[in-house]
């Protein structure tokens, strides 16, 4: 997995390291109101990243054959999720865990228990409009 961040520092080298992959990514998307919208994950520090991959199969490998994608370069990917705050770009993540399941409902507190906090675990979700032809969504 590639962590690449828009911005970072490069101390006393004179250029910063070519880390960019070459050539256009494969970008999760899902369906939006007007057309698609990339998919916006969390590391797991919890920041928002954008993911692509540098093929179809690690795509597939990695979310799923279901999974639409459209094709990106890396800077057009960094100025759809500008705007949302989302610097971090994370290539080819071998890795993704489930989203997290709903909490239970609180059960009814009894004289016998000690005191409880429940809570529910809230997930934020964040897109970025992607315009581009159907027939480059597979």
């Amino acid at each position: 997995m590639t962590e690449l961040r828009h911005g970072d520092e490069y101390g006393d080298e004179p250029e910063p390291p070519d880390r960019s992959p070459a050539g256009l990514l494969y970008v999760p998307v899902r369906p939006g109101t007007f057309g698609c919208v990339t998919r916006l994950f969390r590391t797991p520090l919890g920041e928002h990243t954008a993911v692509a991959f540098t093929s179809a199969g690690r795509l597939t490998t990695t979310l799923g054959p279901d999974q639409a994608w459209i094709r990106l370069a890396e800077l057009a990917l960094r100025t759809l999720t500008a705007p949302l705050g989302v610097t971090a770009l994370t290539v080819d993540p071998q890795l993704t865990a489930p989203s997290p399941a709903q909490a239970p409902a609180p059960r009814p507190h009894s004289r016998t228990s000690g005191p409880r906090t429940v809570g529910t675990v809230h997930a934020t979700t964040a897109a970025a409009p992607v315009s581009v032809p159907a027939k480059w969504i597979r």
